[in-house]
């Protein structure tokens, strides 16, 4: 019997082993009666039905920590039988990608056979999390809430304005992200901004939310539910949809880190996705080059050309000037959030981003990229993160 020892290494990766079978989610809207539990349901069971699967032959779960949903209710309203897995990842929208990376690593390993990943959120009607500042503070917190960075929008605001006075990033930049999200959200009949065109003199006049970042460098406040369902590759091939492999995933955690806005490393401006990128592509059989269209996670549109830099798509302090020519739009050198994204689809922690390169490799976005192969989806940056890259 061949040891672990014998293998070759690539037996030891995740690489293609596993696949998304099926993808499922509610509507999108600023308020949604149903409670989160109810809307979690309906999304997994919806991604079951898509891929031809029976509730009852989950036996994995991987959500994030912020869920207010539990895997043990979950199992027992849409009827699971004995679960073998199950995960939480951290970090808010950091953790999209890492429920995936969970999953696939259970599968390959002979822990579950059939893994659901999902996120259930009342954002738009819910309260805002940092509405008792005074009674959240962590360690981290202590060195920004009493300085008036009570909000995500604060502390991304002044790494935005570094990063404006450090490479010479403008406004246009980011109007840039947010209309190639919105120019996406005005072809898809669910996201929420669906009949909302966006123009420059509408984004320059708007008002502040935390300067510099304006109201529509913000995303969106959603009600709403996404899954996805994961399996071996084998199995994948005998089900209803076209399998979309797994193909690299991976999570990142800079040394020195400290949340958003990372005051204890020597560059702030180098986040958690330069060491997400680095494991990701050292597992990969392709580059930056080859992929064919991103799912960028987009809470606010600095947040995109920091990402831009960090996996590799440009240089150093370029990720402004990446974004110029039409670059992130249809046709352009790298299509971006081809649903809308966080920005103009609907935000529930990045979740979309996944199910929306599910779509592109099956040939099904509503902005669809001609041939597209290849999909890279990566999670919140500026904190603890996570990436796939996704291949048809």
């Amino acid at each position: 019997m061949a040891t672990l020892r014998d293998r070759a290494p690539t037996d030891r990766t995740l690489k293609d082993r596993t696949a998304i079978a099926g993808i499922g989610q509610t509507e999108f809207a600023k308020r949604l009666d149903e409670p989160e539990k109810t809307l979690a349901c309906r999304a997994i069971v919806a991604a079951l039905d898509d891929a031809g699967l029976d509730p009852s032959e989950v036996d994995a779960f991987a959500s994030y920590t912020m869920e207010e949903t539990d895997e043990v209710e979950v199992a027992k309203a849409i009827g699971a039988g004995d679960v073998t897995f199950f995960s939480r990842a951290g970090y808010g929208g950091g953790g999209s990608c890492a429920t995936l990376a969970h999953l696939a690593a259970a599968i390959a390993t002979g822990q579950a056979s059939v893994g659901v990943a999902w996120r259930a959120r009342k954002r738009g009607s819910g309260p805002r999390p940092w509405r008792a500042a005074a009674a959240q503070l962590p360690t981290p917190a202590q060195w920004t809430r009493p300085y008036g960075l009570l909000r995500p929008a604060d502390e991304i605001g002044m790494l935005a304005r570094r990063y404006m006075h450090q490479y010479g990033s403008t406004r246009d930049h980011l109007f840039n992200v947010a209309l190639a999200c919105r120019n996406r959200a005005n072809r898809n009949p669910a996201a929420v901004m669906y009949d909302r065109p966006l123009t420059r003199e509408m984004y320059m006049t708007s008002r502040w939310i935390s300067e510099p970042l304006c109201l529509f460098d913000n995303c969106l406040e959603t009600d709403g539910a996404l899954a996805c369902v994961v399996v071996s590759a084998e199995r994948a091939r005998d089900l209803r949809q076209k399998p979309v492999y797994l193909h690299s995933v991976a999570q990142g955690l800079p040394a020195q880190h400290h949340g958003m806005v990372n005051y204890w490393t020597d560059d702030p401006l180098t986040g958690p996705s330069w060491a997400a990128a680095r494991q990701l592509w050292k597992q990969a059989d392709f580059g930056p080059e080859d992929v064919d269209v991103a799912q960028i996670y987009d809470a606010f549109t600095p947040l995109v050309p920091l990402t831009l830099e960090g996996y590799g798509f440009c240089g150093r302090g370029d990720g402004g000037a990446f974004t110029e020519g039409g670059a992130l739009e249809s046709g352009g050198r790298l299509p971006l959030n081809t649903g809308g994204g966080g920005l103009s689809e609907g935000y529930v922690h990045g979740f979309n981003l996944i199910t929306e390169g599910v779509k592109q490799l099956r040939g099904t976005s509503t902005s669809q990229v001609p041939g597209a192969s290849t999909c890279l989806v990566t999670a919140g940056e500026c904190v603890p993160t996570s990436a796939v890259l996704l291949r048809s």
